[in-house]
């Protein structure tokens, strides 16, 4: 279990730190993006459903902790199932309500001015207007794929503007301590460059 410590320490660093501080692992593809000024942290609420349906989110949304990152993907990813709007308003809601930190989904969602109006933070593939179906096909809390990324229920996913990482669980606390040794490193570079410097010589790229 992460702590609130370490959550904060994780939403301060970024994504972009946190996947460069975790050997460039744990990335989500670049489709899956925010809306708006999104930024989040938190441990993985997993759920899969089959393209075209949403119901195992509406039951992922039950059973949801406050603080969980709700992580959605889907058991087949072809040029269709990214045509369908999982996730709008009434959800948004739902999940606020619940506490949920927010969620990260490989598809579209739909009603986005109202969850922008909400603050509520989203990150998928874009919008679309098509609604779901409700079959119970699925499965909630067990390991999912986004991408080429495993994700399992409890996994740290920090998402900002410049997208999704997600690290095990295992690893955060060395990952934690890897991205604030290199942030730590990029302040010196950047003081650096305002002395003059340029960066081929501060890393011997000449």
């Amino acid at each position: 279990m992460m702590t609130p410590q370490e959550l904060e320490r994780a939403r301060r660093l970024g994504a972009a730190t946190l996947h460069e501080a975790f050997d460039r692992r744990g990335d989500l593809p670049a489709a899956v993006r925010p809306f708006g000024r999104a930024r989040v942290a938190g441990p993985a609420l997993t759920v899969s459903t089959l393209p075209g349906n949403n119901l195992m989110i509406h039951r992922a949304l039950a059973s949801a902790r406050p603080g969980e990152v709700l992580v959605v993907a889907l058991t087949e990813t072809d040029a269709d199932a990214h045509a369908f709007g999982y996730w709008g308003d009434i959800l948004t809601t739902a999940a606020i309500e619940r506490g949920v930190a927010g969620l990260v989904i490989d598809g579209c969602v739909r009603d986005i001015e109202a969850i922008e109006a909400l603050g509520f933070p989203v990150f998928c593939r874009g919008t679309a207007i098509r609604g779901t179906a409700k079959a119970p096909v699925g499965q909630l809390g067990g390991p999912v794929r986004i991408g080429r990324i495993d994700i399992a229920p409890g996994d740290l996913v920090v998402g900002d503007a410049d997208g999704v990482v997600a690290i095990p669980a295992s690893a955060v606390r060395d990952v934690l301590a890897q991205a604030e040794a290199r942030e730590a490193k990029e302040r010196g570079i950047v003081d650096e460059l305002k002395k003059g410097r340029n960066t081929m010589d501060i890393y011997g790229f000449r």
